[in-house]
């Protein structure tokens, strides 16, 4: 007939899209041809299942394996059961989704009782595995945190340790300059500016860059040295 050719293209143009990689254009391209989920075959449906559980994007068909479930024309297909379990087993379990699986297997009537305890018991396993899981992922979580907390209080001692030291060392430091008379200092410092920048004093031009030199060493005294502390500067 003409719905099973129609959808025998659409498996081909499924598996097709699959193998070049185009997965995502799967469900909006098969949706184009069936308009809504319900209307879905259900082979088309299984190879939908299958391909966004395999690429690890089951919410993609969250919404459409819910719908085509609920629908009571579906019901009466005897690919139901094994639909209900895929979409179980693919979607909602890998989601976390428990309520909404129990909820959906308790509502539905057209599996029978052993089926049901067996999905019940299906989902049950997977919600302990899930608990363990996020368990163990928060107490490693912990773990990481701990260890970072341990990292960062190590150096920010070290950083303190290494303050302190830099402290002790500016001030034994900004000390022993105190005890330095400041005109011997003075005499140095232009001393050795001299003989480095070969500077002659006698020289009109050489004026300009020994007022700049008493500037700054006048302002790196006054930053160094507190007013208390301060030697009087004698012109």
């Amino acid at each position: 007939s003409s719905a099973e050719v129609k959808c025998a293209l659409c498996v081909v143009g499924i598996q097709a899209l699959a193998e070049m990689n185009r997965w995502r254009e799967v469900l909006s391209w098969v949706l184009r041809y069936y308009h809504v989920p319900e209307h879905l075959p259900p082979k088309v449906l299984e190879l939908c299942l299958l391909l966004y559980s395999k690429v690890r994007e089951p919410q993609v068909m969250l919404e459409v394996g819910s719908s085509w479930l609920r629908d009571h024309t579906n019901k009466n297909l005897p690919e139901y059961g094994s639909l209900l379990e895929l979409y179980l087993l693919h979607v909602l379990l890998p989601l976390g989704r428990f309520e909404g699986a129990e909820e959906l297997v308790r509502g539905c009537d057209v599996v029978d009782s052993e089926q049901q305890v067996a999905f019940l018991g299906t989902i049950c396993e997977s919600r302990c595995q899930w608990t363990q899981r996020e368990e163990q992922h928060s107490a490693a979580e912990e773990q990481r945190d701990a260890a970072t907390e341990g990292v960062l209080s190590a150096l920010s001692q070290k950083l303190l340790t290494m303050l302190t030291l830099l402290r002790r060392a500016l001030r034994s430091m900004s000390s022993h300059f105190c005890l330095l008379p400041y005109k011997k200092m003075l005499l140095a410092t232009f001393l050795l500016y001299l003989v480095v920048v070969r500077l002659d004093p006698a020289s009109p031009t050489s004026l300009p860059f020994i007022y700049k030199l008493v500037q700054l060493f006048r302002q790196a005294w006054a930053t160094v040295f507190t007013p208390i502390h301060r030697p009087p500067i004698q012109d």
